[in-house]
């Protein structure tokens, strides 16, 4: 059995089976991900758009490709013909240019909107006020090629396991609330290798597995 194959069963024992397992593969070889391809993972996610693209043009076309990072608006229309799911939606600007680049090729694209937990200023994100307004709008209802299926948040990067609780804690309590009155919402994505079974815990059922499967990043496309 190959290394990371053998760390992905280990990922998967950990998880229930009601969650989702995305392999962040960002940084990662076509070798290695065709490793963890015929291991059986087929959800991939990646952080640089240009970089998805290359990998999707030459792995095989069964994979569901997330985006997972920042997403700079001039980059969605180069992956608005494949992408599965886009995790770190954090403005309505960006939804509108998902769904201009969706209707292209005639698709509906699949979207998280991005809540700003963590106490770190170079998190990205919304505050829960401007989800609600995001979800209330009657603009929102014109984006046809759009579908909100869910939240993200990303933890504080600290060692203080309490706190990282707290912020899923508050995560979760939130996207249940959306939930009673947004019954498309079904995704709550929240979790990386250090923090994921603590996040599965407190109620996530996406996680974002990179480490914990392929090793250390590296920058070997």
């Amino acid at each position: 059995m190959t290394e990371i194959k053998e760390h992905l069963y280990t990922v998967l024992k950990n998880i229930p089976k009601e969650v989702a397992l995305v392999a962040v593969s960002k940084t990662k070889s076509i070798a290695d991900i065709t490793e963890a391809y015929n291991a059986g993972q087929r959800v991939f996610g990646e952080n640089k758009v240009q970089e998805m693209v290359q990998k999707y043009d030459v792995l095989p076309k069964d994979i569901k490709w997330h985006m997972i990072g920042h997403l700079q608006r001039n980059k969605v229309k180069y992956m608005a013909h494949f992408v599965d799911l886009i995790h770190g939606v954090d403005n309505f600007k960006t939804l509108k240019e998902i769904n201009k680049q969706a209707k292209k090729h005639n698709r509906v694209i699949n979207c998280l909107l991005q809540v700003r937990i963590a106490k770190e200023e170079t998190k990205f994100g919304l505050s829960f006020d401007e989800i609600n307004k995001i979800l209330a709008s009657k603009e929102l209802l014109s984006l046809e090629n759009v579908s909100i299926i869910g939240l993200m948040g990303m933890a504080t990067f600290t060692d203080n396991q309490d706190q990282i609780a707290t912020e899923f804690t508050v995560l979760k309590a939130f996207f249940d609330q959306l939930k009673t009155q947004n019954s498309e919402l079904k995704i709550l994505s929240m979790g990386m290798s250090g923090d994921y079974q603590l996040a599965i815990k407190k109620g996530s059922n996406m996680v974002r597995v990179g480490s914990a499967i392929f090793g250390a990043r590296n920058y070997v496309v």
